[in-house]
């Protein structure tokens, strides 16, 4: 991939991350900390619905993208299972109970937030499958649009909301949303219109629904537990705590997501990179070892600086918030954790044996409920950052054996070392059992020495940019 593509793709989370910290103080300010944990609820299960009613088509879509002849075909055989499961789900939950919704995930009665989460939902749905073909068509500053746009357009509702002096409250919050995901399905659209075209003239093809099912049926199950790892945190926060905890927690994972710009243009590339080589048959397990070791070394450095300049968070934010400062590193650590097994656990992508992945998110969910429910009602938001990066760790140790079984064994002592380093330290940082002056003499060491331990990645890194 060319340096005009991997720039095209970083635009997105660049951008995002960007119009993120733009938003993240604006709604500290202007909204209480209990709704900007309604918020995160809504957001846990928009990726929840596009977990469950996805069917694992999406990434089956991904997987044999490649390998297809008729592509719109395999568009539709895994876009069209899946929405009409979903329709029909929130249709029969909706005539069921109209404000169930509202009053599980938000603690309010209300059949007008019922209906907007409903179509948030749905949105998000389509969002991620519009996306992917833009994605596996090579698009990438088309692709990067897609994901900044809903970023932009809820920006401009929040500023909208204090310039005309509307009700700061969560209705219009969630009204935001909405508007920005509609607007962001228009976009998509738009851009895909001949695609779509093609698909619609396409057939539904079984004997192909039958195949992508059956790689991505064990990819529904442990989705939901990836999605389950993932968010198990806030749910437990939201049961054991408050609200309150739950709107502090998601402020310092929205403000890590600033800084995981390098997992998320690392994750859009390296699925569709991975199985264009298997494809084309040209899967090499040095150029492999190679990819893992950069990511462990700018993991490494993105961890250490975060713990050593996060004080000026509170440059931003509300002195209420200041225990964001502490935990926002232990929040980095699980997009990147989940990073680093992308590449570790490849061998399960090649094997076809998915279920590995699966058994790897279920043990490190059952790991991550047992953390939070007791870490949690003795520190907080502190706690559930503490049990989530554990878990996360535990996770790549688990992916990266099942894929050593599966294929190649890759070597795992510095992966295992560097990062039990990096997870102790900023579960030090979190406690506050050190002084914020002790603290940064810990991080200064481990940036020292980081240079020592990553020295010949640095050093070839060097040599290939003065070749281009």
């Amino acid at each position: 991939m060319n340096l005009k593509k991997v720039m095209g793709y970083a635009l997105g989370p660049f951008g995002a991350a960007a119009l993120g910290f733009i938003s993240l103080p604006v709604m500290a300010w202007f909204f209480s900390t209990e709704d900007i944990g309604r918020i995160s609820m809504l957001q846990i299960f928009s990726t929840f619905s596009i977990l469950f009613f996805c069917l694992g088509l999406d990434q089956a879509y991904v997987r044999e993208f490649h390998e297809s002849d008729d592509k719109e075909s395999l568009f539709k055989s895994c876009f069209l299972p899946g929405f009409i499961f979903c329709l029909i789900f929130f249709l029969i939950l909706f005539i069921f109970n109209s404000n169930i919704i509202s009053i599980s995930l938000y603690g309010i009665d209300s059949i007008y937030i019922s209906c907007l989460s409903i179509i948030c939902f749905l949105f998000a749905f389509i969002i991620r499958f519009l996306g992917l073909i833009l994605r596996m068509q090579d698009k990438a500053f088309l692709y990067s649009i897609s994901q900044i746009t809903p970023k932009v357009f809820f920006i401009n509702f929040i500023f909208a909301i204090y310039i005309f002096n509307l009700d700061k409250n969560f209705k219009n919050l969630i009204m935001g949303q909405v508007l920005s995901l509609f607007f962001c399905v228009l976009i998509l659209l738009w851009n895909n219109k001949d695609t779509l075209i093609e698909i619609l003239k396409a057939k539904f093809d079984v004997v192909k629904f039958k195949r992508v099912i059956k790689f991505g049926s064990p990819l529904i199950i442990g989705g939901l537990a990836s999605w389950g790892l993932n968010v198990t945190d806030k749910l437990m926060l939201k049961n054991l705590a408050d609200f309150n905890e739950l709107g502090l927690y998601s402020m310092a994972f929205s403000i890590a997501g600033v800084a995981t710009i390098f997992a998320g243009v690392f994750n859009t590339i390296w699925s569709p990179m991975v199985f264009k080589w298997i494809s084309s048959g040209n899967v090499n397990y040095h150029k492999i070892c190679d990819i893992q070791e950069y990511a462990l070394c700018g993991v490494y450095f993105l961890i250490v600086l975060s713990g050593l300049f996060s004080w000026l968070i509170m440059f931003f934010l509300p002195e209420n918030y200041y225990i964001v400062q502490y935990i926002v590193t232990n929040c980095l650590l699980v997009p990147f954790f989940y990073t680093l097994s992308e590449v570790s656990s490849v061998g399960i992508a090649i094997s076809r044996k998915t279920f590995f992945s699966m058994y790897a998110s279920f043990i490190a969910l059952i790991l991550s409920i047992l953390f939070n429910y007791f870490l949690i009602p003795l520190l907080g938001a502190a706690g559930a950052s503490i049990a989530s990066s554990i878990a996360f760790w535990l996770f790549l140790i688990l992916r990266t054996e099942f894929s050593n079984r599966c294929w190649e064994k890759f070597k795992t002592k510095k992966l295992y070392l560097v990062t039990s380093m990096l997870l102790c330290t900023a579960v030090l940082n979190s406690l506050q059992f050190l002084t914020d002056f002790e603290m940064k003499i810990i991080w200064v060491f481990l940036l020292i020495i980081g240079f020592f331990i990553f020295k010949k990645s640095i050093v070839s890194l060097r040599f290939l940019v003065k070749l281009n």
